[in-house]
């Protein structure tokens, strides 16, 4: 690896509720729905950095439940680790980050959200033979399996 060669590693919470809708942010900096998370900072954990990225931008406490899919775009150097949580308590509403939080069905995902991210989500409810799902994307498509 040169130098100039950077990766970045982040983490999003596939939050479900009880009536199988997920969690999704409107971002503040580019106004696009979004599953909550980001950077995982160093020397953090996987689990640590889900829990403080939803809760940073949604106001909810969350507990990880499985890793469902990972995700890398391959433009950026960003591999991102999707975990499906559940709501353990907190204040649902938006934040710096977040002007608006909802709850969502997988037809709202889907219209709401581009392909690189609403499958993040929708990949969370569709079990792969105990596997997490591994996707590339740059940054608004699914490429191709290399």
């Amino acid at each position: 690896m040169t130098p100039a060669t950077r990766h970045s590693v982040s983490v999003a919470g596939a939050v479900v509720d009880e009536a199988g809708r997920l969690l999704a942010i409107r971002r503040r900096d580019n106004g696009r729905w979004e599953p909550p998370g980001g950077v995982l900072e160093l020397g953090e954990v996987l689990h640590d950095g889900v829990r403080r990225e939803v809760l940073e931008e949604t106001g909810l406490d969350v507990e990880p439940d499985a890793l469902t899919g990972i995700y890398q775009n391959i433009p950026r150097g960003i591999v991102a680790f999707v975990f499906r949580c559940h709501a353990i308590g907190g204040q649902l509403g938006p934040s710096i980050e977040a002007s608006e939080v909802a709850w969502l069905t997988p037809n709202e995902i889907t219209d709401r959200m581009a392909e690189a991210y609403s499958v993040r989500l929708l990949d969370a409810l569709t079990p792969n033979g105990g596997q997490p799902h591994l996707r590339h994307h740059d940054g608004i498509h699914l490429l191709p399996v290399p």
